[in-house]
């Protein structure tokens, strides 16, 4: 099913970023740093208002304020983290490829990204939903769905 693709990763991984990056000393571990810390940021702007439609903070604040004031840190993690995530995944496109845990993240990424801002974001601003079930199991799933993403980001690297 996505052995047609293999042209197009080997494609990307001969970029001149791709090779750059993977060149380089130091530019992997730059960037792979600086895309962890998109994802405290990312993940810190997901988990203040998952954690509020838990119930579990900030009570004092309606669900809609937290991810109001939370959403431009959403959006920053967000770009950040694609960013530089590009160029890790076209110093080793190949790798990427033959990889399950990167297929994985990919579904899931794209799954996350749905949910929270097509989902999550709506049901936020229902004022309704401050201590409905409905705002508990958004809150959960979006937790559940967001460490997908992170733990199969992470396990690339053991694969």
């Amino acid at each position: 099913m996505i052995e047609p693709w293999l042209p197009f990763f080997e494609w990307c991984e001969a970029t001149t970023i791709g090779n750059a990056v993977r060149m380089s000393l130091w530019a992997f571990p730059v960037i792979e740093a600086v895309h962890l810390l998109g994802l405290c940021v990312l993940g810190g702007a997901v988990l203040l208002v998952d954690l509020r439609m838990l119930g579990l903070g900030l009570k004092q604040q309606r669900i809609a304020e937290v991810a109001r004031d939370s959403r431009r840190y959403l959006v920053v993690g967000v770009l950040v983290m694609i960013a530089t995530g590009v160029p890790l995944f076209l110093s080793e496109a190949i790798k990427c490829f033959y990889n399950q845990s990167f297929w994985v993240k990919m579904a899931t990424l794209f799954v996350a990204l749905l949910f929270t801002f097509f989902v999550r974001e709506r049901a936020a601003h229902d004022d309704t939903l401050d201590t409905s079930t409905r705002s508990r199991l958004i809150g959960a799933a979006s937790i559940a769905i967001w460490f997908t993403v992170a733990a199969a980001g992470r396990w690339i690297g053991f694969s």
